[in-house]
């Protein structure tokens, strides 16, 4: 009969639940951060969207009446404008996003890129009133570039759903650039090469090759213009106003009163549904993003 032999030093089982239990240690602020963050808002805007009230006695109470109301006439057009208006931009900017960042990353020159990817990283993050002040002196009514080119005589409007979709393209397409660019950087120069021994031509290497490798990067990129448009609030605001129907507009207008009195409740309603579009397009967004990272690792 043998004994089994006795485990070295070297050999002995590590102390695994203690590093978990430290590890959740040093993860549990940001956790904290994160609820206080973010759940509390949302806790609010939940109890706020559901609370209705009375109005003869003023006496709150629970039920769907704002989510009704966020759902029809001014309310679900101003929706349905911020969707149309998201999609439309998104669309456009992912198509020129897409061929300035190819071309950014096959030349030869590094400056370039460098100066392309540095300028897409500013511009993207530049909105709100400055951008809308930069656009009216330039192509609005009295603008520089209106005057000096007739626009107004050609029939012209910056303050049209047109004249805010270039606008938002103005930070739409640098950010296309910026999520785009790792994707094409992942294209094997094999590919190409293979492509071409067997008889392929530019066009079917992109058409069979290089475009279904790229589709979950494109399409998480075109999901994430959406979201940007979606949330866009200070450009159009200082911009058109009420002429483009928008629902950040809308739950800044029942917020502050200037329609009816007393659609606070409403507002947050309408948060609500935001919340709920920006749900399902992170949804969508998360597997894509998953999929290009396995397809370009």
């Amino acid at each position: 009969m043998t004994t089994a032999p006795a485990l070295s030093p070297a050999a002995e089982p590590v102390a695994v639940p203690r590093r978990r239990s430290a590890s959740w240690l040093a993860v549990a602020p940001l956790l904290v951060f994160t609820a206080l963050s973010f759940g509390v808002p949302v806790l609010a805007m939940l109890h706020g969207a559901f609370t209705v009230k009375d109005a003869t006695g003023g006496n709150p109470s629970y039920g769907s009446a704002n989510f009704t109301a966020s759902l029809h006439g001014a309310y679900l057009t101003a929706l349905l404008g911020s969707i149309k208006l998201s999609a439309v931009s998104a669309v456009i900017a992912a198509v020129l996003g897409l061929l300035l960042a190819q071309a950014v990353v096959t030349s030869r020159f590094r400056a370039l890129r460098e100066a392309v990817l540095t300028a897409s990283g500013v511009l993207a993050n530049f909105g709100g009133v400055p951008l809308a002040f930069a656009f009216v002196a330039t192509l609005g009514n009295s603008g520089v570039l209106t005057r000096g080119l007739g626009l107004t005589d050609l029939g012209w409007s910056l303050y049209s759903f047109w004249g805010l979709t270039i606008t938002y393209l103005y930070f739409l397409i640098p950010l296309m650039v910026l999520t785009i660019t790792p994707a094409l950087d992942g294209l094997r120069s094999q590919w190409r090469e293979a492509a071409q021994n067997n008889g392929a031509t530019n066009g079917q290497y992109w058409r069979h090759v290089a475009l279904p490798v790229l589709a979950p990067s494109l399409l998480g990129g075109l999901v994430l213009l959406f979201g940007s448009a979606f949330a866009a609030y200070a450009t159009a605001a200082a911009m058109v106003g009420s002429s483009v129907p928008l629902v950040t507009l809308q739950i800044a207008n029942a917020i502050s009163g200037n329609v009816l009195v007393g659609q606070e409740n409403v507002a947050l309603a309408l948060s609500l549904d935001m919340i709920v579009v920006a749900g399902l397009v992170m949804a969508v967004y998360l597997p894509l993003q998953r999929r290009s990272s396995r397809w370009l690792a």
